[in-house]
C-alpha cells in the first residue's frame, strides 16, 4: 500500500463533499507528474490524506481511499468542460484518474503545524513553490501525522 496527500480547495471540492458523495471521480487534473501518480502507481485501497487548499487555514482535514485504479478522465473530451483537451482522443487519451472513496474528517492539520515538526520537513506539500496536487507520501511521514490527529 502506499500513501497519498491529494489536494482540493473546500469550496470547489471539500472534504465535507466527499463525505457527502461517498465517492468521487478525481477528473480534472492536467499536470503530467499528477497523472503519472495516478496511472502508474496509484491502486485500490492506497490511503490519501485529504488536504485543503488556496483557503484561510489551509491543511489536511480527512482520509480518503483509491477506491478505483486509473482510468480516462471524460471531461478531456467534453468539449463545455474547462478540462477539455482538443489534443485528446478517445482512442489516446492524455488525461486519466482514479476514483477515492471516503474514510474519514480528521481534526485539521494546518500547514503551519505540519512545518513545525521535523520528521515531516522533506514532504513534497511543505517544499518551496510546490503546486502539485498529488503527492506521495512517505510511511513514516503518514504515521507521524497519524499521531499527531490523536493528540
Amino acid at each position: 500500500m502506499r500513501y497519498w496527500l491529494i489536494k482540493s480547495e473546500p469550496d470547489v471540492y471539500g472534504i465535507d463533499d466527499l463525505a457527502r458523495d461517498k465517492t468521487t471521480p478525481w477528473t480534472g487534473v492536467r499536470n503530467y507528474q499528477a497523472r503519472n501518480f495516478m496511472r502508474d502507481q496509484m491502486k485500490p485501497g492506497d490511503q490519501a490524506f485529504y488536504y485543503h487548499s488556496n483557503c484561510e487555514i489551509p491543511g489536511i482535514v480527512g482520509i480518503a481511499e483509491v477506491s478505483k485504479a486509473a482510468y480516462p478522465d471524460a471531461t478531456q473530451f467534453d468539449r463545455k468542460s474547462k478540462y477539455f483537451d482538443d489534443k485528446s482522443t478517445p482512442d489516446n487519451p492524455r488525461w486519466l484518474h482514479v476514483d477515492f472513496r471516503f474514510a474519514k474528517k480528521t481534526p485539521l492539520i494546518a500547514l503551519d503545524e505540519l512545518r513545525r515538526h521535523k520528521p515531516l520537513a522533506k514532504m513534497r506539500v511543505l517544499a518551496r513553490g510546490n503546486r502539485l496536487s498529488i503527492t506521495p507520501v512517505d510511511p513514516d511521514e503518514w504515521k507521524y501525522i497519524l499521531g499527531l490527529m490523536k493528540k
